[in-house]
């Protein structure tokens, strides 16, 4: 569902050259399962998410999501990722309902599909007791439901999560990592950059650790634990990009 290969970006810097961010990386990601992108600050992750939801343009390397290339196919791969980062701004005079209806209607859901896909979404979020609520008097958790739900709500394939627990208290991270769970479980190809190592080993069921933009190491926790003989994942994380 996604396919990465040999994926590069480079960036010209006036005092420092050609800066390498996205070093030829290369990975695979199938439906029902997250795949964990783990490294540093800096490391390139949210680069590499970037390129994956067309933000930016790769310098050379492919990658496909859905059967689509980001490069010459950036419109049919938005319509089928949803994202969500840690810095996902809320409309504060928008209700979560109407905030989520919007979203729905830019993505070209028909009237009826659109209400029974928000009554879905709301009942599985856990949203009707605030679905009326403006953004600007919701409670950090509330705002990153309604994130989640405006990055679901047409049902796509692939999602990419970049970060999406960075700042929130441990309820509300909790209920966001709840959530990506269900989507799991409903077969969705999820890919998730983080840098905590707990969120890493309760959901991911694969993972890439990355360093300066390139990857260090892929596998299960249990492959990269027997490979590296460090059973402790921050230690295994520090071996690697230290």
């Amino acid at each position: 569902m996604i396919h990465v290969e040999n994926l590069t970006k480079s960036f010209r810097d006036l005092r420092r050259g050609e800066v390498v961010a996205v070093d030829h990386i290369s990975f695979d990601v199938k439906p029902g399962e997250v795949f964990a992108l783990l490294g540093p600050n800096g490391a390139g992750k949210t680069t590499a998410m970037r390129i994956l939801c067309t933000v930016l343009k790769p310098t050379s390397g492919t990658a496909r999501l859905a059967g689509y290339d980001v490069a010459t196919q950036a419109g049919e791969v938005r319509r089928h990722i949803g994202f969500l980062s840690a810095n996902t701004a809320i409309y504060d005079r928008m209700s979560a309902w109407e905030l989520v209806e919007y979203f729905g209607r830019l993505y070209g859901l028909e009237k009826d599909r659109l209400r029974a896909r928000m009554e879905e979404v709301f009942a599985s979020l856990q949203m009707n007791d605030f679905r009326d609520r403006l953004g600007a008097k919701m409670s950090t958790g509330m705002r990153q439901k309604v994130s989640i739900a405006r990055a679901i709500i047409h049902d796509p394939p692939v999602l990419i999560f970049d970060e999406p627990t960075l700042g929130l208290d441990v309820l509300v991270a909790r209920a966001v990592l709840q959530s990506i769970e269900q989507l799991r479980s409903a077969g969705k190809c999820i890919l998730y950059s983080t840098h905590i190592m707990r969120e890493v080993e309760r959901l991911c069921d694969r993972m890439a650790i990355i360093s300066i933009g390139k990857i260090q190491a892929t596998g299960t926790l249990a492959e990269l634990r027997e490979q590296y003989r460090q059973k402790d994942l921050e230690e295994l994380f520090f071996q690697l990009v230290s």
